[in-house]
């Protein structure tokens, strides 16, 4: 059984790293400090048909254990493990994520673009307009991931119009400028996600 110390780790990198571990190991013993994370752990779990226990040692000390019957990974997970690649965008038109607050929907945000990073199907597209534009300039909190997936052939879209409002134009980082015509082309081809 492989053990791994994800203590510290914000959501959602204890369901990354229990995701990668699970692709080359059929047990997991996770250690997480709060229950959120427990609960993350064991929703992915059971989508993959995986068996689960936690135990609590102490208030901020929960070791996770994943594992399959019988010791083999399940169909469900085999074929979770390995499902066939489908097209989608990414479309992004704000740089928070859902309403109410901007610090938090901010953070969200940031954790949304990185677990793109990890998805075993990327994006074909993400198209950036409106405030979702200020997260493709030079100082975006989350270049780096836009540019590891711009490494990896996603394409990074950002509409012209709405750099030119924000005054962002020259400051364009990662990806390149599109138009109306464009975005609503992708997006009528694809499948589209919005965070």
């Amino acid at each position: 059984m492989v053990k791994i110390d994800a203590t510290g780790d914000a959501c959602p990198l204890p369901v990354i790293k229990a995701k990668k571990a699970l692709k080359e190991n059929s047990e997991i013993m996770m250690r997480v400090d709060n229950e959120i994370a427990t609960q993350n752990l064991t929703k992915m779990a059971n989508q993959l048909g995986l068996q689960v226990k936690v135990d609590q040692e102490a208030a901020q000390d929960f070791h996770v254990q994943i594992y399959p019957e019988d010791n083999l990974l399940s169909d469900q997970a085999t074929r979770s493990f390995n499902m066939q690649e489908s097209s989608y965008i990414v479309v992004i038109n704000a740089k928070t994520m859902g309403r109410g607050d901007d610090e938090l929907g901010f953070a969200l945000m940031k954790g949304f673009i990185y677990s793109l990073t990890e998805q075993d199907t990327l994006p074909t597209h993400i198209i950036f307009y409106n405030g979702g534009a200020q997260l493709t300039t030079t100082e975006s909190a989350v270049l780096d991931d836009l540019k590891k997936l711009e490494e990896v052939n996603v394409e990074i879209l950002t509409c012209g119009a709405c750099l030119d409002y924000f005054g962002l134009t020259e400051y364009l980082a990662v990806g390149e400028v599109t138009n109306m015509y464009n975005i609503l082309t992708l997006m009528t081809q694809y499948h589209v996600v919005t965070p």
